[in-house]
């Protein structure tokens, strides 16, 4: 098989993406035909390159989910970063996998959608495989930098799809607190201040965890609801700081 440009951004992708649905590859490494995605994902998984398999949809239908094989992984030159499941497997439900979609859609939104603010762009993405600092637990769910002509907004990124209980979350705000006072983002990315953006599953989950931030500090963080910042919603008005429930945009 002679593998494309576009194959090869694929497997590199799927190094950050980890796992990805057709509409997620299909922004990622830009295929505008539906038929013609389809049919290169299924020859890069016959050949060994990526790996399959499956989640139930509301219906009962099957939704395909691909990521990088060993081998795939190897031949771009990227961490095997996909997660061990079966090929062809059809999952019933799998946090994981659930969690990783939202946060790729994120990502996909920033690099691959055009910023509709004037003079604004995307600079770069960070994942995490291991905590921010030694001896912590504090691994969040991605670190973006969008520039401006004014200055360059540096934020985490942390998916709530209401997993976690008050008490967990509340540890993980004191690690972000600590990690802020520690100077080690400035030496680690360049940037002395950082934002953490909280994407909450509904409305009533980022209500919750306003109130549990708001007891320990009101800086650092911003909440929005999934809903919301679909499209192009996250660039508009719709975050919010964990004492207010006023309405106001990233940029």
């Amino acid at each position: 098989m002679i593998l494309q440009d576009r194959d090869r951004h694929l497997l590199q992708e799927l190094a950050v993406m980890r796992v990805a649905d057709r509409e997620q590859i299909k922004r990622a490494a830009g295929f505008h035909s539906t038929t013609r995605a389809n049919a290169r994902l299924l020859a890069l998984t016959r050949a060994g390159l990526l790996r399959r398999f499956f989640v139930g949809t509301v219906g009962g239908a099957r939704k395909a989910l691909y990521a990088a094989s060993p081998k795939g992984a190897a031949v771009v030159q990227v961490p095997y970063r996909g997660p061990r499941r079966a090929q062809g497997q059809t999952l019933a439900a799998d946090f994981f996998v659930n969690h990783q979609l939202v946060v790729n859609e994120i990502y996909c939104l920033l690099k691959y959608q055009p910023i509709p603010i004037a003079g604004a762009k995307f600079v770069r993405w960070l994942s995490f495989h291991s905590p921010l600092q030694p001896g912590t637990s504090l691994i969040p769910d991605g670190y973006m930098e969008i520039a401006t002509p004014t200055k360059t907004i540096t934020a985490f990124l942390e998916i709530d799809l209401g997993h976690e209980s008050r008490s967990v979350w509340q540890g993980k705000v004191r690690e972000y607190l600590r990690y802020a006072l520690s100077g080690d983002c400035a030496r680690q990315f360049g940037h002395p201040q950082f934002r953490t953006l909280v994407i909450a599953n509904s409305e009533r989950r980022l209500a919750s965890l306003c109130l549990a931030t708001a007891a320990l500090t009101e800086k650092i963080f911003w909440f929005a609801a999934l809903d919301s910042v679909n499209g192009n919603g996250f660039w508009r008005p719709v975050w919010r700081r964990a004492v207010t429930d006023q309405r106001q945009s990233l940029l």
